[in-house]
């Protein structure tokens, strides 16, 4: 299983990017996806995932503002981050989830940085 995310960048708060995730070595339509997140001195997050059916889950501190999608034709999954905050400042990370939804497998992660 490989993940490769990319997207990442410095970007001033209020502004936007789009995180991408394709996926290989894996029958990617059938497989839940998640997008995690650690924060310098912090604990890896949960930021978003999605469904093999497309149904979303969202953390708190983002609902409103973030995006999560697929396209099962490309083996690709996408976050859609809108009025960024500095705290959104971490490294991203794809991954590949298990039947309950806890992480199996993880990309090599995409930094994000918020300037204010």
């Amino acid at each position: 299983v490989q993940l490769q995310a990319s997207g990442g960048g410095l970007v001033q708060a209020g502004g936007s990017l789009r995180l991408s995730c394709t996926a290989s070595g894996i029958i990617f339509r059938f497989n839940a996806m998640g997008w995690y997140r650690q924060a310098p001195g912090k604990q890896r997050e949960l930021v978003a995932d999605i469904t093999s059916g497309g149904s979303t889950n969202y953390a708190d501190s983002v609902k409103g503002r973030f995006t999560i999608s697929r396209d099962n034709a490309k083996n690709t999954m996408y976050l859609q981050m809108n009025s960024l905050k500095p705290e959104d400042t971490a490294v991203y990370y794809c991954s590949l989830l298990s039947s309950i939804r806890s992480p199996r497998y993880w990309g090599q992660g995409t930094l994000v940085t918020v300037s204010s």
